[in-house]
């Protein structure tokens, strides 16, 4: 791996990293380059609408595929989610560590969910999903926002235009 690998492999998992640099996407082990500037998706809740900027991987790229969707929005906490079907989990990120702010899709429920709050199982601040999620992308922007979408009964996910 050369320096340059290692330093973008990095950046791409560190916490700190803003879905707006511009980084050049390498994985060790793969000769795939992403395109510098991550693909964009739009997410409506009620008449709220966000958008979020996804990782360059294949789960996210799987989820981007399948755009758009319109589906009946649940509420856990600050946490909304959506069905999503058919889209294949990779779990490259599986986890149970998010952050407000983050997009995730829960791989055993077929849904999108986007944190923008506390959930039920949350100790601190940041919420804790019921399962391990694979997060696909980073709202852009704040995502306190989507507290207006309180009560919202649909949600829909589309492409952002490149």
């Amino acid at each position: 791996m050369t320096d340059l690998e290692c330093i973008d492999y990095f950046h791409a998992r560190s916490p700190y990293f803003l879905p707006e640099s511009r980084v050049l996407w390498l994985k060790y082990g793969e000769s795939l380059l992403m395109d510098d500037k991550p693909k964009q998706i739009k997410i409506t809740v009620g008449g709220v609408t966000v958008e979020a900027a996804l990782k360059p991987t294949r789960t996210a790229q799987a989820i981007y595929d399948a755009l758009p969707v319109e589906a009946k929005v649940n509420q856990w906490g600050e946490e909304f989610y959506c069905q999503l079907p058919g889209v294949k989990d990779y779990r490259e990120t599986a986890t149970t560590n998010v952050k407000v702010g983050d997009v995730a899709y829960w791989g055993l429920g077929g849904a999108l969910a986007v944190f923008f709050g506390r959930t039920p199982m949350s100790i601190g601040e940041d919420p804790v999903p019921a399962d391990r999620v694979n997060v696909i992308g980073r709202l852009i922007g704040d995502p306190k926002v989507l507290h207006e979408a309180v009560g919202a009964t649909m949600m829909k996910v589309e492409k952002v235009a490149s």
